[in-house]
């Protein structure tokens, strides 16, 4: 191994034992240039976060990553160093987000990665790479999802839209895109008492306790919102469904409390209800820099400063138990260089 290109990486692998059992686990390990996998685009990475789908990649649950070993991370902001793109130039400050980072392909948890240059996106003028990482997937899937409300018809006039899982990543930066752009914001979080405060400085008017939604409900039920974002699925966004508005238009981009939509097709066909999905993964150059567009102009820089906490590579695995376990809220950033 080249000692000059080592770098720090943590690593996702998975073993089997002799009786085929399959277990997978992460690692903060020493990897070279040649552990890389083949892009046109080399990038010195300064930052990346913690996301749900970190948690489970560091915390060796299914579901994440599809190839063995790999760099966990579905998050980099960082510096181009070589390109044999024409796009993208030595120097080039650029951001990545999912794109099948830490999936199919290594990501950013990491001090090099070797990438596309078909998914990058250009750090934009008055967001500092920090920043830029505190948005990070979350806030680029907020984003994504506020953009979908709003080709669907809604707007702040509509009523109030609620988000579920508020106090998480995508949560409370949908919160805070949503208030900014003057929606009445009601937030669903299984902590009420203790987040209250914390939800209501991004920007909601009202609180809604998540035991209210998780369990199954009726097909229909009394109208509340003029939309929704959803990152919680199975029967939240089933009981969400039951009590949007005529007209109104949900978009789902998680599933925390499961996979499964234990609805009926009454909300679609009785009160025209709408439900949008949001694919922050695989979502097009040009819905990624519109977002980030409107991510430069619409975010309050120093209330993302105040939901962000930064840590080292190798808190990484603390944060990651901490997001499985519902005991983190806001923004985690990776300085990957600490």
């Amino acid at each position: 191994m080249d000692i000059e290109t080592e770098f720090r990486a943590i690593v996702v692998d998975r073993t089997e034992s002799v009786e085929g059992k399959k277990t997978q686990g992460a690692a903060l390990r020493m990897v070279s240039d040649d552990f890389l996998m083949p892009g046109d685009v080399t990038i010195a990475v300064e930052y990346s976060s913690i996301n749900f789908k970190d948690g489970l990649a560091l915390m060796g649950r299914p579901g994440v990553v599809r190839a063995w070993p790999m760099i966990a991370g579905i998050d980099l902001v960082g510096t181009v160093e070589q390109s044999t793109d024409p796009r993208w130039s030595a120097g080039d400050r650029v951001i990545l987000n999912g794109a099948g980072l830490s999936e199919t392909h290594h990501g950013g948890l990491a001090e090099r990665a070797r990438v596309s240059g078909d998914f990058l996106v250009r750090l934009p003028e008055g967001i500092s790479a920090v920043r830029a990482a505190a948005v990070g997937t979350a806030g680029f899937t907020a984003m994504l999802s506020v953009l979908g409300l709003e080709r669907g018809g809604i707007t702040p006039e509509s009523g109030a839209v609620l988000v579920t899982g508020a106090a998480g990543g995508v949560g409370s930066l949908a919160v805070a895109l949503l208030a900014a752009r003057g929606y009445r914001v009601h937030a669903s979080t299984g902590r009420v008492d203790e987040l209250g405060d914390y939800l209501r400085g991004l920007g909601a008017v009202e609180l809604v306790d998540r035991g209210t939604l998780s369990e199954a409900g009726k097909p229909l039920q009394g109208q509340r919102w003029a939309g929704a974002i959803d990152s919680v699925g199975s029967s939240t966004l089933a009981n969400v469904l039951a009590q949007t508005n005529y007209g109104g238009v949900v978009t789902s981009c998680g599933l925390a409390q499961g996979a499964d939509l234990p609805a009926t097709v009454m909300p679609f066909i009785l009160r025209a209800v709408s439900l949008i999905g949001i694919n922050s993964v695989e979502a097009p150059l040009a819905q990624r820099e519109e977002a980030w567009r409107h991510l430069a102009t619409d975010l309050d820089l120093t209330l993302l400063d105040s939901l962000t906490e930064v840590i080292p590579l190798e808190a990484a695995f603390d944060a990651a138990a901490g997001i499985l376990a519902g005991t983190v809220h806001g923004r985690t950033v990776v300085d990957v260089r600490r």
